[in-house]
């Protein structure tokens, strides 16, 4: 595939009209216009551009640049902007992206952590990335020493790896090929990582066969291997789990971002695992758990992260803090003991009350609340609704959790735990 060849300097007069400006009906060719010089040194000057100064800034460059390749710069440069959230500046402001990858891009903590299992499995020096997107997953397992295969059948997407892997100095170690996935041999690697398409045209795509490649397609590819892992909606129901897989899910500043089943030697077959980043603190079970006791509510709530919820661990939250569920169907753990840990969020109870908004209105009233958290697990009411009502004034702060107690609908009052109980 050829380079768009460099703009060559032009009268700003007849900017829009060169006939090496790139066409916008073509991304590709609009994305290669990007790797020119002209493009590479308007791509570097929109680092720190305001996305609401926009039309000033098009306006500006379009008097020297042709107007197709402001545009694509432009839009890269919000994408950019956009991917920091991700990779963090160093590496976002030297990457290229696409609108889905962005969106669907593996966060280089979690990449991170899934290129550090395959290490710790022994023996992978090579893995075959299946449906690499813009190679978020490659550069990990690149900088963890291992040589990668990224494949994927957009010819975009994959021209977006291959200048990533360039662009950070990955390029001897990642190898891109634009190709139909199944139709990759995956033999002469020690691993193979799939990380299907789980988006269409109408949004997210939560039955695992409509993922792209499908999920017993992915399995099957994965217990060819050696060892394999596969990305997968955190939300995927455990039956639709293979009995060959360990399934770890992984959470990242509070917030559950995917789920990996794992595949061969190394990796527990029928495990389930729940990994805290940026902790890197994991919960692990060979065994479905018991189903924890319920009881009142304690001196002490406490949350735990969504990985452990999705997990099924949260009895073993209950077991290490001495506690019990509010409500058989609701995930808060109370205990009368304190617990510190990186798997939930504690919190002190200070009142407990059956649900009743003017009960609640007049005890923030009395304590002076002008700050209010809400929380709610079994509850319909919502947060932005509950506080309008409050009419909240004063200097203190509080958190509510609206949910169920032995079935009914209880607030509980409290304040967050800043450090060791």
């Amino acid at each position: 595939m050829g380079r768009v060849n460099a703009f060559a300097p032009n009268d700003p007069s007849d900017a829009d009209d060169r006939s090496d400006a790139p066409d916008p009906s073509d991304p590709l060719a609009a994305f290669m216009a990007l790797r020119t010089p002209e493009g590479a040194a308007l791509l570097d000057g929109l680092r720190s551009y305001d996305p609401a100064q926009e039309l000033t800034t098009a306006t500006r460059l379009r008097r020297t640049h042709p107007a197709s390749l402001v545009s694509a710069a432009l839009g890269q440069a919000r994408l950019r902007q956009r991917a920091v959230a991700k990779f963090g500046a160093e590496d976002a402001y030297r990457m290229f992206f696409t609108p889905n990858g962005v969106e669907q891009a593996t966060r280089t903590s979690v990449a991170t952590h899934r290129a550090q299992r395959f290490v710790a499995a022994g023996g992978v020096r090579s893995v075959a990335d299946l449906c690499c997107g813009i190679g978020g997953d490659a550069i990990a397992l690149a900088r963890a020493g291992i040589f990668v295969l990224a494949v994927d059948r957009d010819p975009l997407t994959a021209e977006v790896a291959r200048a990533n892997a360039a662009a950070l100095g990955l390029d001897g170690l990642i190898e891109v090929r634009c190709a139909d996935v199944t139709e990759i041999d995956t033999s002469p690697y020690d691993a193979v990582f799939v990380d299907p398409a789980r988006r269409g045209g109408r949004g997210r795509i939560f039955d695992p066969e409509a993922y792209s490649p499908p999920l017993s397609w992915a399995t099957g590819a994965a217990l060819e291997a050696p060892r394999a892992a596969l990305k997968i909606a955190p939300g995927i129901p455990h039956e639709a789990i293979p009995a060959q897989a360990e399934a770890e899910w992984i959470s990242d500043g509070g917030d559950v971002k995917e789920a990996v089943l794992w595949f061969g030697e190394g990796f527990a077959a029928g495990s389930y695992r729940a990994t805290v980043l940026p902790a890197r603190a994991t919960l692990w079970s060979g065994t479905p758990l018991p189903a924890p006791p319920v009881g009142p509510v304690g001196r002490y709530l406490y949350e735990p992260d969504g990985a452990v919820i999705r997990a099924h661990l949260v009895a073993d939250i209950v077991a290490r803090c001495d506690g019990r569920l509010v409500d058989e169907t609701i995930a808060y753990v109370t205990s009368d003991q304190p617990y510190d840990s990186p798997y939930t969020a504690g919190y002190e109870i200070t009142d407990r009350m059956p649900f009743n908004m003017k009960k609640l209105k007049a005890l923030l009233r009395e304590r002076k609340v002008g700050v209010l958290t809400v929380k709610k697990r079994g509850s319909a009411v919502e947060p932005e609704e509950l506080r309008r009502r409050m009419k909240l004034q004063g200097p203190n702060a509080a958190t509510v959790f609206l949910t169920r107690v032995a079935g009914a609908p209880t607030m509980l009052i409290g304040h967050p735990l800043t450090g060791p109980a």
